[in-house]
């Protein structure tokens, strides 16, 4: 965001809203932490901070969706990562992001927000998988793309149903035309 647009009270109420939606996504993916639910399924995440990255996408756009993004990724590798997490998470959450961009930008009304959202969790996972092989050096990982793309099904449902749902609400209560 440019020094103009902060001076712009649009622009700085379109600012707070990122901080915001990336102050809740940190605390959805803290809060996940919590759930064992890699435990089960190992590497697979529910990614409920995802459902503030697809409603930002949704009702802001893609230049803050990516602003949010970056924030969310830094500020939760800061908290409960190493810097190896920090570049899985990077790098599966732009490849979802530019696949849902892609998605409502070329198709919004032949994609359900579900839809977009499923895609969203089985890019996600595929660019973690991207991350590891880069890291160990073989494309052998990807033997478990099959697991993770029904993790990033069952998870793209959920997450979408809950964006669904926000942003919804968010519609109803918007009077300053930001969402």
């Amino acid at each position: 965001m440019s020094m103009a647009q902060l001076h712009d009270p649009q622009g700085l109420r379109r600012l707070t809203i990122i901080a915001i939606c990336a102050s809740l996504s940190v605390v959805l993916g803290v809060l996940e932490a919590l759930i064992p639910f890699a435990v089960t399924i190992p590497g697979a995440k529910l990614g409920l901070g995802n459902i503030m990255v697809l409603t930002c996408l949704v009702t802001l756009g893609g230049r803050d969706a990516l602003w949010l993004v970056l924030l969310k990724t830094l500020l939760t590798a800061f908290i409960l990562g190493t810097f190896s997490t920090f570049m899985f998470s990077l790098l599966g959450s732009l490849c979802s992001l530019l696949l849902m961009f892609a998605m409502l930008r070329l198709g919004r009304s032949s994609f359900s927000l579900i839809g977009v959202s499923v895609a969203g969790g089985v890019a996600h996972n595929a660019g973690q998988l991207l991350a590891a092989a880069m890291v160990l050096g073989t494309t052998k990982i990807f033997y478990y793309f099959p697991v993770l793309v029904l993790t990033g099904l069952i998870t793209g449902i959920f997450v979408g149903m809950a964006a669904r749902h926000l942003i919804s609400s968010l519609a109803r209560i918007d009077h300053g035309g930001v969402f």
